[in-house]
């Protein structure tokens, strides 16, 4: 089904198939996405991803995921470097975002695209940074991998640090290869919980890191800090949680890569306390 066009450039949906050509381009931009992401991605909307194609062969791209009736997700904007200046991408967007209908959109958008996006409605809410480096050993009190039974508490836990609910998503995201996933328990209460995951060059990606509280978060640090060895890890830290920013910085990492998180209209209220470390840049 063709959605839009622009000279010969023909936008229609993707499948997971298409899509690790896209993540290298990600990667060739510095994103560094999780190697097994597209499986958690397209079980949350398998209608929501959008190829731009030039005589077949993909050339532009971008996702607009639906989170339930109220909410969606804008991610993987992306034109091949050779083809980049000619439309492609503009005409992408203009045919994916019809996708989310009446949804406010979020997105986290780069510093040199954040004016493009203001032209395009969306309005910023907070910053973004990337931190990265070696986590050193650190206590865990508390915190143990994420069991079957699990599942439905931290889907609960989730939705109170999130702008809509994800079961789906986050039933592929907490099993996936390669995902190792841990809660914090309290007296019987979940007070926390994060996944770290393989990412292209060697490093390992956390997301999420919600918790209560400092302490919770610390011990979510430090499970994640004996499964990542020496390993280089990178969280991308809330600037709107002070208390998640110095930690990272106790911690030795360091922040690089900044983006702003910017939605179209109102979202639900959120524990933004609690966003120690978002689940992705490309889904949110």
């Amino acid at each position: 089904m063709t959605y839009s066009s622009a000279g010969q450039l023909v936008v229609g949906p993707a499948a997971e198939e298409d899509w690790p050509v896209i993540s290298r381009w990600a990667h060739d931009e510095g994103w560094n996405p999780g190697i097994n992401d597209a499986r958690s991605f397209f079980a949350q909307d398998p209608d929501g991803f959008f190829l731009g194609r030039l005589d077949g062969e993909p050339v532009s791209a971008v996702s607009v995921v639906n989170y339930g009736a109220h909410y969606a997700f804008l991610g993987w904007y992306l034109v091949r470097p050779d083809l980049r200046g000619r439309g492609h991408g503009l005409a992408t967007w203009k045919a994916a975002q019809a996708h989310a209908g009446s949804r406010t959109i979020g997105l986290d958008g780069v510093v040199a695209q954040q004016d493009n996006y203001r032209r395009s409605g969306f309005a910023p809410a907070h910053s973004t940074f990337r931190h990265t480096g070696v986590l050193p050993p650190r206590g865990a009190t508390g915190v143990r991998p994420v069991r079957a039974g699990d599942h439905e508490t931290v889907a609960a836990y989730d939705s109170a640090c999130y702008p809509a609910d994800r079961p789906r998503f986050l039933e592929r995201w907490l099993t996936t290869d390669g995902h190792r996933a841990f809660v914090r328990f309290d007296e019987g209460r979940l007070t926390g919980y994060a996944v770290i995951r393989p990412a292209a060059g060697d490093v390992l990606r956390i997301g999420p890191l919600f918790a209560d509280s400092p302490t919770a978060a610390e011990a979510l640090y430090g499970a994640l800090a004996e499964e990542a060895g020496t390993a280089q890890v990178a969280v991308d830290v809330p600037e709107s949680n002070p208390a998640a920013m110095a930690l990272a910085g106790s911690l030795g990492l360091t922040p690089s890569f900044e983006t702003a998180r910017m939605y179209t209209g109102p979202i639900r209220p959120v524990a933004d306390q609690c966003v120690y470390g978002v689940t992705t840049l490309e889904l949110g």
